[in-house]
């Protein structure tokens, strides 16, 4: 069971508990990105059960008709052992949510693996059309051109400042920096993409630039936010907007849970109340 400190920003241990916090969002109009938390897997075994519970997760959103996608990522399916077992893997996962006409969510995780990420995304979404989404972060220098490369595939991109902190060399390190780069890679995506893009930012100044950029382009769009983070301007911009909330869940959350807690002061405050009231 999860502690009420880490209840703010995990669904829960189990996948039922996950669907059930899908299914309330749903009442408010949120749809939801369902993500069972594991990462650096270093073994076959550990990775094949990861798999495998996503293609049930996958049949259980098809069958109780939720507005729900879900999210991978490629250390937790086998990149760390080797790229092709990440890429059968996956690809495993991805055969299995087109079957059941649910969308599957390609995390990016640190810089040194954006090219095995990029390269299976890719491949995967040329294969099946669409049905397909990743992350890029604009804190990295090479992603205006990976926003390029990746304009005329048949799948949604979504754009993040960066949670990872890579080296200066292939990064930009100043926030302003990253925030310049955010607003310019967005008009970029919004002027070339038509498959759809995600804007993963809790920032409201971010959110109202894809507001006009959308009003300029026409491109579609989707919200995408945290769990456990500004919930109240989620359901807000739920009555406009298509917005879907990252959803987190498993037995894994204490990393998770204090990465979200250290990320933003904000939070903090959150888990503290938690645990003083709690």
């Amino acid at each position: 069971m999860l502690p009420p400190i880490a209840n703010r920003f995990v669904a829960g241990e189990s996948p039922a508990e996950a669907l059930e916090h899908v299914r309330r969002l749903n009442e408010r109009d949120v749809k939801a990105i369902v993500n069972l938390l594991g990462e650096h897997h270093g073994d076959r075994e550990t990775v094949d059960a990861d798999a495998a519970e996503y293609r049930r997760l996958v049949a259980d959103i098809a069958g109780s008709r939720l507005a729900a996608a879900v999210s991978v990522k490629p250390s937790q399916l086998g990149l760390d052992l080797d790229e092709d077992v990440f890429r059968t893997t996956l690809a495993a996962v991805v055969d299995a949510a087109a079957e059941r006409d649910v969308f599957v969510w390609i995390d990016m995780e640190d810089h040194t693996t954006t090219d095995a990420t990029l390269d299976a995304f890719e491949a995967l979404a040329r294969n099946h059309g669409g049905g397909v989404g990743v992350c890029v972060q604009a804190n990295l220098r090479r992603t205006r051109a990976d926003i390029r490369r990746l304009a005329d595939v048949p799948g949604k991109v979504r754009l993040v400042k960066g949670a990872y902190d890579p080296p200066a060399d292939v990064s930009y390190t100043d926030s302003a920096r990253v925030d310049r780069e955010y607003r310019d890679l967005l008009e970029l995506a919004f002027e070339r993409y038509d498959g759809g893009i995600g804007v993963g930012s809790h920032d409201p100044a971010m959110i109202e630039h894809a507001k006009a950029l959308h009003e300029r382009y026409g491109t579609d769009f989707e919200i995408q936010m945290l769990m456990g983070v500004r919930e109240d301007a989620q359901y807000e911009l739920a009555r406009e907007d298509e917005v879907w909330q990252y959803v987190p869940y498993g037995d894994r959350w204490k990393s998770y849970f204090y990465r979200r807690v250290m990320e933003r002061r904000q939070n903090l405050r959150f888990a503290l109340r938690a645990v003083l009231t709690g």
